[in-house]
């Protein structure tokens, strides 16, 4: 069978909302209204943290779907000071958030043993801050979430290749700006951090054989597997990759920014970023030639996210060993291009009704689990009840 990435259709019923006139719909979905919506037609649980669980109504798979969003809709009015990335989510958040991932991990699991059969992936997504609301691109819904989502790899096989010259698939890390110009620079800083639940992955062995993704990216597997997820170490593991990443993203746009500019306020790492960062001529002079080429190139300096975008996931590959993985997402690909997957969105309300029931079934499931592990209340719907 041929290897590369798969373009999937993947069918949904149209949202019933009105965007009001003069607003642009990226700017109605970071409303409260839009996110009362959200609550009231797919909200399945929440907890005082604030953390909701939903259904995706524009979903990446009808095999299973769903999303966390850390829901300051109510709390934080202005968009733009939401909490975008784990770091600024307060650590008893982040406790009950980690519990809640680990207990629909385990149940992705148990659902689906076989990792020929299915692919399985979880993972946050940086909503940039920084981003102007208009911007293409920007996302939807401007607060921190996550996705847990199963592909059946039969349906996976049988799909069309992508087109692999779709920008979103070339963010994989193959063709960007750090795996070009500063590899060895990037892998030898993110691998220097502290790491011992976390084990780097052999060149090659994360990959998935169907699509031949990620790409260029540093995977560690997790040891272990998902009975490490209940452990706090993984999770404060998980956080040092992010925080590594933070490190090296905001020290090389800050040299891109401003010629020889000091160690950024905050970094966690500041003896890593001077050791390894500051004083190298590989990622200095690549901070040089992207600076030099912003001076004259209006629509590249437009493009240039400043502040640091990611995604940032936990997959299982062929193996069946759980692998952590994360982005460098400069152009907003979405989570399931990182391994390779497309999903193209189309409005059929008939296909998602055939789909629906297994799914709200197998979702019902996961919230009634997590109900019991006191980890929220559950929510009533048009769709489904509260008990």
């Amino acid at each position: 069978m041929q290897t590369g990435p798969r373009e999937i259709v993947t069918p949904f019923r149209e949202i019933p909302l009105e965007v009001p006139e003069g607003m642009k719909p990226n700017e109605f979905f970071n409303s409260t209204e839009n996110l009362n919506d959200l609550v009231h037609n797919n909200g399945l649980l929440q907890n005082p943290e604030g953390l909701l669980l939903y259904r995706k109504a524009l979903g990446h798979s009808t095999e299973f779907d769903t999303s966390i969003i850390y829901n300051t809709s109510q709390s934080i009015l202005d968009p733009l000071g939401r909490p975008v990335r784990r770091t600024q989510v307060p650590q008893p958040v982040r406790n009950v958030w980690n519990r809640m991932n680990h207990v629909i991990y385990d149940y992705m699991l148990e659902q689906y043993p076989d990792p020929e059969r299915h692919l399985i992936l979880a993972g946050e997504a940086s909503l940039d801050a920084t981003w102007p609301l208009t911007s293409p691109g920007v996302p939807s819904i401007r607060m921190l979430h996550n996705h847990f989502i199963v592909f059946d790899k039969a349906q996976l096989a049988a799909a069309p290749l992508a087109d692999p010259n779709n920008p979103n698939l070339t963010d994989g890390g193959q063709h960007s700006l750090f795996q070009a110009y500063m590899r060895d620079v990037y892998r030898g800083f993110i691998e220097a951090l502290d790491l011992e639940v976390l084990r780097p992955c052999q060149s090659g062995s994360c990959k998935i054989a169907l699509t031949g993704y990620p790409q260029g990216l540093p995977s560690w597997e997790v040891v272990g597997g998902c009975a490490a997820l209940s452990e706090p170490r993984f999770w404060k593991e998980y956080d040092t990759i992010l925080k590594g990443f933070l490190d090296f993203y905001r020290t090389f746009f800050g040299q891109v920014s401003t010629r020889n500019s000091p160690m950024p306020r905050d970094v966690y790492f500041p003896e890593l970023v001077e050791e390894r960062l500051l004083f190298n001529n590989d990622l200095l002079k690549t901070a040089k030639m992207v600076r030099d080429r912003c001076m004259h190139d209006a629509k590249y300096a437009n493009a240039i996210r400043w502040q640091p975008a990611f995604k940032q996931l936990i997959y299982r590959n062929d193996r069946g060993q759980l692998i952590v993985t994360i982005s460098q997402n400069s152009i907003g690909n979405a989570i399931t291009e990182l391994l390779g997957v497309v999903v193209r969105r189309v409005p059929d309300a008939k296909a998602y009704a055939q789909a629906e029931p297994p799914l709200i079934e197998r979702l019902l499931e996961v919230r009634r689990r997590l109900v019991e592990a006191d980890l929220g209340e559950p929510i009533a719907t048009p769709y489904w009840s509260a008990d």
